[in-house]
């Protein structure tokens, strides 16, 4: 488990960045526009703000409870999920 806190980390920016992917491409023609002028320093700025914040934001998504909520709803509409659920496995026999 030596790779515990990285993989937790990175869990916690994949979740951040996937949920942030539409104010991401308002960052990526901000940060063109910008290169264009030459200005590296602010789009490396802007781009370790954003690192920041999708680590952040993937944190309050996992910590709230709202990951588990997502996957539940996936796994209702998992044809899979749904006949693990009505195997003999799960039946409680009264």
């Amino acid at each position: 488990m030596k790779l515990y806190k990285l993989a937790l980390w990175w869990t916690y920016f994949n979740q951040g960045y996937s949920f942030a992917s539409f104010p991401k491409w308002i960052l990526a023609v901000y940060g063109i526009g910008e290169v264009v002028n030459e200005n590296y320093l602010i789009v490396s700025l802007y781009a370790f703000f954003f690192l920041i914040f999708c680590i952040f934001f993937g944190w309050v998504i996992i910590k709230s409870g709202f990951l588990e909520a997502l996957n539940e709803v996936q796994n209702k509409n998992n044809q899979f999920m749904k006949e693990v659920r009505n195997s003999k496995l799960f039946k409680v026999e009264k």
